[in-house]
């Protein structure tokens, strides 16, 4: 009577299958590619150009106070939009316990300039001593005056 072997280890597949890594994979990818837009957190403003900007890291971070003023007088605070006459009560009560806060303004290149510098003194009378005026970098040639 002979003894009957088994050979258990040939049947093991050592190879890893990636395929089902590949499509969770493509669909985050295609999640993301989606959302991403979406995550913008501010209002679409044509803003001034200017030679020298002077960097402003602070007012990309998520807790900083940015007003904005479009082209047609339109003022938000942060995506909010709110009439002129409660952006000093607004801003007063976002700095209620953060003493000494900058306060940013995204304007228009083609706004007023009456919006813009009555939204400055509205943020000024709620008490900001701060107040950053955001542009970009003009591209292309050096103007003429340099």
């Amino acid at each position: 009577m002979a003894l009957a072997v088994r050979n258990e280890g040939a049947k093991v597949n050592s190879n890893i299958n990636v395929t089902p890594m590949v499509d969770v994979m493509l669909v985050l990818l295609i999640i993301f590619m989606v959302i991403t837009p979406m995550l913008q957190n501010k209002v679409s403003v044509d803003l001034a150009k200017t030679d020298n900007p002077i960097a402003m890291p602070d007012a990309d971070k998520e807790d900083a106070i940015v007003v904005a003023i479009t082209r047609d007088g339109t003022l938000y605070l942060g995506q909010n939009r709110i009439a002129g006459s409660e952006i000093g009560q607004k801003v007063r009560d976002m700095l209620a316990d953060k003493p000494g806060k900058q306060i940013f303004v995204r304007a228009d290149a083609r706004a007023r300039y009456l919006d813009v510098e009555n939204a400055i003194d509205d943020v000024r009378s709620a008490g900001v001593d701060s107040v950053g005026l955001l542009t970009e970098k003009r591209q292309g040639p050096a103007s003429a005056g340099e």
